[in-house]
């Protein structure tokens, strides 16, 4: 609950330090002396946006600080999730608004973004003005309100698990189906890949290695006829053997009387040799080179063919496998994709047929708690003087969205006899005022928000009306913390804690003080509310004797 608001010059208020019981916290004061600006300093420690026209002239900032304690375990397990320490499920919120208009945000003295102070915020406090009015005036937050009322959200949760599932299937299949035109052009282009490289059978490197081989086929002819001219050259009639025979008889004679020549005619008789060898080889090599025609014919087609597809896709023959590779990999991922149209189109079948029943399941349950929140706020109604005021809710099946396939307003009717209507068309403000008041009281103990700030709750409203709803507001502070600013004393004397905004002159600056008033001093605000002021002794008897009526409610 909101423990304690420290405030220092924020517009009329220099300092206060303002404390709050865990019950029904009253607010009264002169038109005029600040009530709004504690609504406004409570907005602002709740992340909402605030201008620099709110710091006091003069000044360098505001600060509002709010002290929180008995946290609830969802707070606490959101703190825990953002990191922040809740010693004794406590926190400080403070925001400082600097008058150049910028502004600091801190839990616990750790810096936090307006965002997170309102997400924090909303599972501290909920702040009912007139504003919020709208909410009746608006059928789109009427189901809420029902299911707020309801308590168990189990069938909405497991149908929203349900529903987000159905259109993410149906999200993907609407990808895919929307991807088949571009899929069936690039499933044609790879398939061509496919029929062209395919045919080949390449492997890596062939073209090179046909392209020698080709090479080799196309010369042999040639090659044949050169090896046999060097063989004749070395074998043949004056063949350079026979010449080397010649030279080695012309100098055999002389070889004993000159080693000079001696050691010429051994090298010559070595060469004789070495050409007799390279002659059979030359010999061997040439029975083993033959002209292959039909072979030349296939290297010469294969060859072409190659060289077409490596023009055609400016690669090499590796290049072209790894082309062929990756369109049967991409062909299959495309097969695979009609695969999956056809299982998320059968998934979706069966989604959409759940959740259907689901919704349809979730609409029995809500018909059955809209009986009840129609019993509920009939009872809050006649207590607070609107006996007359019929309120219906109308609950008809639509299309499913996320909350479900129903459609929710409530309708009211003011007076006996007339047909409800939608509360837009007939609820004046005063009305609006009970109505949302008898909202708030029958899912008061639905939610963990454990404050509950009322703001002009009783614009348009005054006697016995007043006085039910303060009673009403009474009733709620026993299960919430209720904060409530007032001009009425009929719901001012139900106040467990009373405080009174009160402005005053110190020099030449007003000031607003926030005071908390004892008996003494709440029977005199009483008595000002109920008859000006300077009361007289017996307004003063009167406003105690309110007061002792109300404690003893």
């Amino acid at each position: 609950m909101l423990k304690e608001i420290y405030i220092q010059n924020l517009a009329v208020i220099k300092e206060a330090v303002i404390p709050l019981g865990g019950r029904l916290n009253i607010f009264t004061g002169e038109t005029g002396a600040g009530k709004s600006i504690l609504i406004n300093g409570i907005n602002a420690v709740l992340g909402q946006r605030c201008t620099k026209d709110i710091v006091r002239t003069g000044c360098d900032k505001a600060v509002i600080t709010a002290l929180f304690t008995d946290l609830s375990d969802e707070v606490c397990g959101k703190l825990d999730e953002l990191g922040i320490a809740h010693d004794d499920r406590e926190i400080t919120v403070t925001r400082e608004i600097s008058a150049d208009g910028g502004s600091v945000s801190r839990i616990n003295h750790r810096t936090a973004s307006a965002a997170l102070l309102k997400e924090i915020g909303a599972m501290l406090i909920n702040i009912h003005g007139q504003h919020d009015n709208q909410i009746l005036l608006d059928s789109d937050k009427h189901l809420k309100i029902l299911d707020d009322f309801g308590g168990d959200d189990t069938l909405l949760s497991e149908y929203r698990v349900t529903f987000r599932e159905l259109q993410q299937t149906a999200r993907r299949l609407g990808e895919l189906k929307k991807q088949e035109q571009s899929r069936m052009e690039r499933s044609r282009y790879l398939n061509g890949i496919i029929d062209d490289i395919g045919e080949l059978e390449l492997r890596e490197g062939e073209d090179d290695e046909i392209e020698k081989e080709y090479e080799t086929a196309k010369n042999s002819e040639n090659t044949i006829a050169a090896v046999k001219n060097a063989v004749s050259l070395i074998t043949g009639d004056q063949a350079a053997n026979d010449m080397i025979v010649s030279a080695e008889t012309e100098i055999a004679r002389f070889t004993d009387s000159s080693t000079a020549i001696n050691s010429l005619y051994e090298r010559l008789s070595a060469a004789e040799i070495e050409l007799a060898d390279i002659a059979s080889e030359l010999e061997a090599l040439a029975d083993k080179v033959e002209l292959d025609g039909q072979r030349l014919e296939y290297l010469a087609a294969r060859l072409n063919n190659i060289n077409k597809l490596k023009r055609k896709y400016a690669l090499d023959c590796d290049g072209l496998i790894k082309l062929y590779d990756d369109a049967c990999r991409e062909i299959m991922q495309l097969e695979s994709s009609d695969s999956e149209i056809k299982e998320l189109v059968q998934k979706r079948e069966a989604l959409l047929h759940k959740v259907t029943e689901q919704a349809k399941a979730l609409y029995d349950h809500r018909e059955a708690v809209a009986v009840r929140f129609k019993e509920r706020v009939t009872e809050e109604l006649e207590f607070l003087n609107m006996a007359g005021v019929i309120i219906a809710v109308r609950h008809e099946k639509g299309k499913l969205t996320v909350n479900g396939m129903d459609t929710v307003e409530f309708l009211i009717s003011a007076n006996k006899g007339e047909e409800p209507k939608p509360i837009s068309r007939i609820a004046s403000g005063g009305e609006l005022s009970r109505i949302m008041l008898a909202l708030k009281s029958v899912i008061a103990d639905k939610d963990s928000i454990p404050t509950m700030i009322f703001d002009e709750i009783d614009t348009g409203v005054s006697g016995k009306a007043a006085q039910k709803i303060g009673i009403k507001l009474r009733s709620i502070g026993k299960v919430r913390q209720v904060i409530c600013v007032t001009h009425l004393s009929q719901i001012a004397v139900m106040a467990d804690n009373h405080l009174l905004i009160e402005k005053q002159i110190a020099g030449d600056r007003t000031e607003t003080h926030v005071i908390q008033l004892d008996m003494d001093g709440r029977v005199a605000e009483i008595a000002r509310i109920m008859g000006g002021e300077d009361p007289s002794s017996l307004m003063l008897d009167n406003a105690r004797a309110e007061i002792e009526k109300a404690s003893e409610l």
